[in-house]
């Protein structure tokens, strides 16, 4: 097993323009599959789910892909609803998490590893 990759904060900030539109489209086919959810619990057992199981399933594909190309970055993936991720870094040598959420102008925050976004600090 490799260790996770760390950025910096100018790594991180480099990677927005990538990063700002896959969030947007994990949220976009999350808020699809919240808004087809009851279509879907009703339909499936009638008739498997029909055209809102299709929805679903695409929405929950395209989900996946966006967390996949995350990932793939090394980024954390926090809550796709509000936008919020961490890229792994390090700071005075010990584990950080650089954090930002969907809407920030940069990536202009930090917390320990084991605080979450309630330790979140300005860099």
């Amino acid at each position: 097993m490799t260790d996770p990759r760390r950025f910096t904060a100018e790594e991180a900030n480099a990677l927005l323009p990538t990063v700002a539109p896959l969030i947007e489209a994990l949220r976009e086919a999350q808020r699809a599959m919240e808004d087809s959810h009851d279509q879907v619990t009703s339909a499936a057992a009638g008739n498997g789910g029909g055209e809102p199981g299709t929805a679903f399933l695409e929405a929950n594909e395209r989900a996946g892909a966006m967390l996949a190309r995350l990932e793939a970055l090394g980024i954390v993936v926090r809550d796709p609803s509000t936008g919020l991720i961490d890229f792994p870094g390090e700071r005075d040598g010990e584990e950080i998490f650089l954090c930002w959420r969907l809407g920030e102008d940069s990536v202009a925050w930090w917390h320990p590893v084991d605080t979450g976004i309630a330790g979140r600090q300005p860099l």
